[in-house]
């Protein structure tokens, strides 16, 4: 699942910088989804080295190799150097202001998991880590940002994030309380549904901005309302207290992000 939530961003940005008329590059499809794996891999990575000690106190994550000591530190770090390596000759294949704005990003992916111990707003920094892809597939593309379109295309997809993750910060709540850990499922609290409310609000009109700014057609749009039925059927029957409902909904949002996809394509053509 998060690996198709890394990946959904980037072929946002790649089927809306496609030609009118025109599908979107395959060629860029595949590799962003290459790349998704290997840099949703190495985020993991750097997550469960930063928090092993966490992780041993939590049941859903006791079992992870770090934590459970399986694995050495060591190891761990000689696994991520070689997801980056073969991250980097990924980024490599793009155009050179694409590699500069893909590197950009590294030095989020290491820090995102450090917010949790200063910030109730780790999801947020985790949305501006995670939907990179959608300044970088136009980018590829078109070989550079048209921030009319990348920049609201980003901003919903930090919103999303937002939704997605705090759902999914509900799972540890008890446990992150424990151990002292911050998440917006702990700020938000009783409050959590009219925030995701607020969260998805955001994201459709970003959309809605995003597809007046690249010229994108009743399609797109229909897409979008769909998206926004989606949210607003995950919001209304989710049960924050129930952990596999949260996980449920969490991943569901899969279907959020193919929707849009398909709006994107079919609106294009």
């Amino acid at each position: 699942a998060g690996t198709w939530l890394l990946y959904l961003p980037c072929s946002w940005s790649i089927a809306l910088a496609a030609a009118p008329g025109c599908l979107p590059d395959g060629r860029m499809l595949a590799l962003f989804g290459v790349g998704a794996v290997l840099m949703r891999g190495a985020g993991c990575t750097i997550n469960d080295m930063w928090d092993r000690d966490y992780d041993r106190k939590v049941a859903r994550t006791a079992s992870r190799p770090l934590a459970a000591g399986d694995i050495s530190t060591f190891q761990s770090l000689v696994f991520l150097g070689g997801q980056l390596s073969l991250a980097l000759c990924v980024l490599l294949c793009l155009n050179y202001y694409s590699i500069l704005l893909g590197a950009a990003s590294l030095s989020l992916v290491v820090t995102y998991p450090l917010m949790k111990r200063i910030t109730y707003w780790p999801q947020l920094v985790l949305g501006l880590t995670f939907n990179w892809g959608a300044l970088l597939g136009w980018a590829a593309i078109r070989g550079s940002c048209e921030w009319a379109v990348c920049l609201p295309l980003y901003v919903a997809g930090v919103m999303w994030t937002l939704v997605y993750d705090t759902i999914y910060a509900h799972q540890d709540k008890r446990d992150d309380a424990v151990l002292g850990v911050k998440s917006t499922a702990l700020r938000f609290q009783e409050q959590t549904k009219p925030w995701l409310s607020a969260f998805s609000l955001t994201m459709l009109l970003s959309l809605c901005l995003a597809g007046l700014n690249s010229s994108q057609t009743f399609p797109y749009y229909t897409a979008v309302a769909a998206a926004g039925l989606h949210l607003a059927h995950q919001i209304y029957s989710l049960d924050p207290d129930r952990p596999e409902d949260c996980w449920r909904k969490f991943t569901s949002n899969r279907t959020v992000g193919v929707l849009l996809f398909t709006g994107i394509l079919l609106g294009n053509l």
